[in-house]
């Protein structure tokens, strides 16, 4: 069976110590990319938030549009691990973690710093425990990842529909708040579901190449999922100044 990296999946099953060293070594490096573009998003946020002349060129006008739009822009047409060598998506997730940063650097203005690290620390707890359970249990997770995946698509075009509402007025904190619960939820799902995939792809048999773009992707997923959950523990949990 082939998939979207180019190569055949080996019919072998994972056994031996070799084996073991080279799933541990990959999924070590999916989580130190995961863990990088986390703190590049939060070195840049606060160094935008920290800055009025930053803030106002980012985010003081209609351009501010641009700033929350444009990381989606880079997922849907700039992060392609199919086509795209690992240095390329190297420079691709380092792209979009800065403009990620640039867009929450409005949440060190709206919430207290207290309210930041709380939900920092409970988005670090959840996704752990998550990531862990998706590793270990021996159930097949496939379910549970198309619930998760039809939920957040179905926030997504939610969360649209109320920011253009918004844009007239109609009031939408108890929409939001709704959003916020059903996406936490839907992240939960969703990072315990890819944890599960990207263990299962991994094979050295793949190649060093195949290797370093499968965990790319399973880096960007996983970061995804973080910050969406912070973000929305940050809504429904934090303070605002």
């Amino acid at each position: 069976m082939s998939d979207n990296f180019g190569y055949q999946q080996p019919s072998v099953s994972r056994a031996g110590a070799n084996v073991d060293a080279g799933l541990k070594a990959h999924m070590l490096s999916v989580y130190n990319r995961m863990t990088a573009g986390v703190f590049i998003t939060g070195l840049t946020a606060w160094l935008v938030s920290s800055s009025p002349a930053l803030m106002n060129f980012f985010l003081g006008g209609p351009q501010m549009y641009i700033v929350i739009f444009a990381p989606l822009a880079v997922l849907w047409f700039g992060f392609r691990p199919e086509r795209m060598s690992p240095n390329q998506l190297m420079a691709s997730f380092g792209v979009l973690s800065v403009l990620y940063g640039i867009s929450f650097a409005a949440i060190f203005m709206i919430y207290t710093q207290a309210s930041i690290a709380q939900a920092f620390f409970m988005a670090t707890a959840l996704f752990a425990g998550l990531s862990i359970f998706g590793y270990v249990t021996k159930k097949n997770l496939d379910a549970l990842g198309t619930f998760a995946i039809m939920g957040i698509m179905g926030v997504f075009i939610v969360s649209i529909g109320t920011m253009v509402a918004g844009m007239f007025g109609v009031e939408t904190s108890m929409m939001q708040t709704v959003i916020s619960a059903v996406g936490l939820l839907a992240f939960a799902g969703l990072t315990a579901y890819r944890t599960q995939t990207m263990k299962e792809m991994y094979h050295a048999s793949h190649g060093a190449d195949a290797n370093s773009r499968m965990a790319w992707a399973a880096a960007l997923d996983l970061y995804i999922s973080f910050i969406a959950m912070f973000q929305y523990i940050l809504h429904l949990l934090g303070n605002r100044n």
